[in-house]
């Protein structure tokens, strides 16, 4: 029997991260045949050589998020495709939460999120997940989705560097309900450690702002090149 559920990495230049975030989902799923795990890798560092000492799929894609998750997509054969980020860690029993969750009706939706810092402003960002606002989504909190909703939207903007999450889901909703799970992915905080929790935040809420009043995807990359590093 082929598997159920499809989990799909997108990683560029993740060897700091890549080796810790695979032995983890590794241990949470064993032996497990039911679920498949493809890592799709872009860059010119030791990811793809670090994930291929991993009982996972390698592929090779062309760099951005998107291009990269339906490079992963297109490589998968599960019924369910679940995306996660390289740096985000899904609660132990995801693999059943998810499956549940497509068997009872709801063929999209993300987990709650929290960050691995312990801090109260981090943590006050994460409870916020809980709620149906698309200002309070983003691709940290990953997304599962049936392969066949998967195909009728056509998959990523492979046209997007940013936002990419955010238009998907738009167009999800558009379609079904979508599911927020309670039980968090843990992701890291290394990006606000680097930017400052409240400066990150600030910006990340600019972005969506630009975003809703039908900024480019030039302006809001050039946006995010110039302040977030």
């Amino acid at each position: 029997m082929g598997p159920e559920l499809s989990i799909i990495i997108p990683a560029w230049n993740e060897e700091a991260m890549i080796g810790s975030t695979l032995e983890r989902i590794c241990t949470v799923i064993g032996g497990r045949h039911d679920v498949e795990l493809i890592v799709s890798v872009s860059g010119d560092d030791r990811t793809g050589e670090i994930a291929s000492g991993f009982p996972v799929l390698v592929c090779r894609s062309p760099k951005g998020r998107a291009v990269q998750m339906n490079a992963g997509a297109a490589a998968a054969s599960g019924r369910v495709l679940y995306f996660l980020h390289a740096d985000t860690i899904p609660p132990p029993a995801f693999c059943d939460e998810i499956l549940e969750a497509v068997r009872n009706g709801h063929p999209a939706g993300c987990f709650r999120m929290e960050f691995d810092d312990p801090d109260w402003v981090m943590q006050l960002y994460g409870w916020f997940t809980q709620f149906p606002l698309a200002i309070c989504r983003g691709g940290d909190q990953s997304l599962f989705i049936t392969r066949e909703l998967f195909g009728e939207i056509g998959g990523f903007d492979g046209s997007m560097a940013v936002m990419e999450d955010i238009e998907i889901i738009g167009r999800i909703e558009r379609r079904v309900p979508f599911r927020i799970l309670e039980n968090p992915v843990t992701t890291s905080a290394r990006k606000y450690h680097d930017n400052g929790t409240i400066r990150l935040q600030a910006l990340f809420g600019t972005l969506h702002l630009m975003y809703a009043l039908g900024f480019g995807q030039e302006e809001l990359g050039k946006f995010y090149r110039d302040w977030i590093r």
